[in-house]
């Protein structure tokens, strides 16, 4: 999701901690008490043809997202949390909006043509071509737009046309001879609950699990997204709070026009 800038547009969250501590207090003193784990029940074998179809089925159901999200981000350069909201139209359009108890400190759109990022505490309004590195210098997610998109909906971001080989409750899509797309079903729907994509060399470099599933007037949908990019070391944990699902949302939301007195600065002045 949308992080801050380092250089002259710099925005530093603390990481937030939660201890849960659990006592009992008996008759002759106190005991710490330890919930027995929960007992998962074992998914259903999936059919080969009910997995596709439930990808497929959902590419049409789920169009749109807005929401508020709580976001939680680990790299290399450290341990950040923060709210952010989120809208997006599929295929290829997104607002992330950066909050603090004072308001937005960053907006991110992006749309068919270009991205662009405006800091209003700084008064820097930052524009580019909607490419894959610019987009992962404000999302962290190395990934095209339309595939971005995707994730932030709950989807996998697969290419659906591709033949699927299944392997238990998992359905492998290979592309050019190779293993590409992995989506495990392991739940008690037939919903993906991870994604994960091999580099040529077969190494798995990002994955995604989907998980706490809410009903929605389109279906299914995961309120908790996890986003790793291994080779990076990079972790995005994404919750959303009450998603509001195929809402309409106006065209205007995806793109910001310059404001008055600002200064404009091109994407690659602030490195990758």
């Amino acid at each position: 999701m949308s992080l801050p800038l380092r250089r002259a547009v710099v925005v530093s969250f603390q990481p937030l901690t939660v201890f849960i501590l659990v006592t009992a207090v008996g008759l002759f003193g106190c005991a710490t008490v330890i919930p027995p784990p929960a007992i998962k029940p074992p998914s259903p074998q999936w059919e080969s043809d009910k997995l596709i179809e439930s990808i497929n089925q959902r590419g049409e159901q789920f169009r749109s997202v807005r929401a508020l999200a709580q976001v939680n981000y680990t790299g290399p350069d450290g341990k950040h949390g923060f709210q952010e909201a989120v809208i997006v139209q599929r295929p290829d359009r997104l607002r992330l909006e950066t909050l603090s108890f004072m308001g937005a400190i960053l907006i991110v759109t992006a749309n068919s043509k270009e991205i662009i990022g405006y800091h209003p505490r700084e008064g820097v309004f930052v524009r580019g071509a909607r490419s894959k590195d610019n987009l992962r210098r404000y999302t962290q997610i190395p990934l095209e737009l339309e595939e971005i998109t995707t994730l932030l909906i709950g989807l996998p971001p697969i290419d659906a046309s591709a033949p699927p080989k299944q392997e238990g409750n998992t359905l492998v899509f290979s592309s050019n001879g190779r293993k590409r797309d992995v989506v495990t079903f392991e739940s008690q729907q037939p919903v993906p609950t991870r994604w994960e994509r091999f580099n040529a060399d077969g190494k798995v470099e990002l994955s995604a699990s989907f998980s706490d599933y809410i009903a929605t007037a389109a279906g299914l949908f995961p309120s908790h997204i996890v986003f790793e990019a291994l080779l990076q070391k990079k972790k995005l944990e994404i919750r959303y709070q009450q998603p509001e699902i195929n809402a309409v949302v106006s065209p205007d939301l995806f793109s910001q026009p310059k404001p008055a007195n600002v200064q404009e600065v091109p994407i690659e002045a602030i490195g990758s």
